[in-house]
């Protein structure tokens, strides 16, 4: 009985350190969870040069304007017009790939966040359940601690009486 209720004890200890195990596993993607999340914080921060984007694209509708009104009189102008659309295309096009890029970038994290969470979520079912198997081998164990209580008092009970019988003989 000693021997049954050590093992029991041993194999309680170790889904305790199971137990444990997971809830650790869980912090760690909980603090990674807000590490991404800050990440993404960021991420939409440094969405905002998207308007510095439009308004060069504004200034450059701007300056065709200009230009359009002096092209028919100089010639220098409409050069000086074709240097400036360049320019701003030049300038606008490693800002509209960085746009992309950081869009990818979010989806990715976004898609990971995604996994992160159903990963949490099947660890804490799973610590769901083994804490209610638990709870059953433990009621399970404090029934057949009872059961093998009583006998033993019962045991003690016919133990005397026989000892009285004996002596009664």
């Amino acid at each position: 009985m000693e021997a049954d209720f050590s093992e029991m004890r041993n194999e309680l200890q170790s889904r305790d350190g199971l137990w444990r195990k997971i809830q650790l596993e869980c912090q760690r993607l909980h603090t990674e969870l807000l590490k991404i999340k800050e990440y993404k914080d960021m991420q939409d921060i440094q969405m905002k040069p998207q308007s510095s984007c439009v308004q060069l694209t504004e200034q450059l509708e701007n300056k065709n304007t200009e230009l359009l009104l002096f092209a028919g009189s100089q010639e220098c102008q409409q050069e000086e017009h074709n240097k400036i659309r360049n320019h701003v295309y030049q300038e606008e096009q490693p800002h509209c790939s960085e746009q992309e890029r950081m869009k990818t970038e979010i989806s990715d994290l976004t898609e990971e966040l995604h996994q992160k969470e159903i990963t949490i979520a099947t660890i804490m079912e799973k610590a769901t359940l083994l804490e209610r198997q638990l709870k059953m081998e433990l009621e399970t164990k404090d029934k057949l601690l009872a059961k093998q209580q009583l006998l033993e008092f019962q045991y003690q009970v016919i133990k005397s009486e026989n000892i009285h019988l004996k002596e009664m003989v």
